[in-house]
């Protein structure tokens, strides 16, 4: 797949991702070292929590997302680089064997008044389950390189 750049994008316009597949030692391995809560860290304890079951850390599914999104069809020109974060919702847990595949829309498209060569996609990224279920949406703008080039820093 090749680089989109700015005037590439268009409000509207759908990407994809292929799957990632989740299991309970992913899931306890991550709560062990970032989000060490009980109903992330042992199958028994979490039974008897509020997910009545082993659930991943909703960072375990941000970072999930993030590997999903590096690999997906999207290719921003320049990479993914974040500017903000306007929303983050978890709306479903994610379980062991849970298989996640992530869209992105592009909800918006700016240029950038200060640099030329440059601006902001608003896109919203939605990671499924098998099911087709959303397990984590959140809305972010990113920095999109434009076809201009930056201007050359000029000698004095």
């Amino acid at each position: 797949m090749r680089e989109v750049f700015l005037e590439d994008l268009k409000p509207g316009q759908i990407f994809s991702s292929g799957t990632v597949r989740i299991e309970a030692e992913e899931i306890i391995g991550f709560a062990v070292q970032y989000d060490p809560q009980p109903f992330h860290l042992s199958e028994d304890t979490a039974k008897h929590t509020f997910f009545r079951g082993l659930a991943a850390s909703g960072w375990h599914t941000a970072a999930l997302t993030m590997k999903l999104l590096v690999e997906s069809n999207f290719k921003p020109a320049g990479g993914l680089i974040g500017a903000s974060l306007e929303e983050l919702r978890w709306p479903r847990p994610v379980r062991p064997g849970d298989e996640l595949t992530i869209k992105v829309e592009i909800l918006e498209v700016r240029g950038s008044r200060s640099k030329p060569y440059q601006g902001i996609a608003k896109i919203k990224t939605t990671t499924l389950n098998q099911h087709g279920k959303a397990v984590q949406i959140y809305v972010a703008n990113i920095v999109v390189l434009g076809r201009k080039k930056e201007p050359k820093p000029q000698r004095p």
